[in-house]
């Protein structure tokens, strides 16, 4: 007879059960000088197009952004401004002007900030 509750599992340990890492479509925020923000969009797979993504959302959102390459997370796009629920509800839309058959799913982006 085995106790289930007496089992030790530590939350913080990695889970050795999941074999397929997760790959999350990251939306930041960061604080430039004042009320000025930044939106952040990274961790989009090789499929999209940074500049045609970064073209849609200057004329969506009517702001202005650049791509910026990093070493470690590789393309960047920062947008002027703080449009992280627009990108998220953009990057999900199934409609056809906009990301159609390539949206993602609302789990695979992670949105963050304060």
């Amino acid at each position: 007879m085995s106790i289930e509750n007496l089992k030790v599992h530590d939350p913080f340990a990695d889970d050795v059960g999941d074999t397929q890492p997760k790959n999350y479509v990251h939306i930041r925020i960061q604080q430039r000088n004042g009320r000025k923000t930044l939106t952040t969009v990274q961790g989009l797979s090789k499929e999209y197009s940074p500049k045609a993504l970064l073209k849609a959302f200057k004329k969506e959102y009517a702001c202005n952004g650049t791509i910026i390459e990093d070493k470690e997370l590789g393309e960047v796009i920062q947008l002027q401004g703080d449009h992280r629920t627009k990108v998220f509800e953009f990057l999900t839309d199934k409609d056809k002007e906009k990301m159609g058959k390539y949206a993602l799913k609302k789990d695979q982006i992670k949105i963050h900030g304060f």
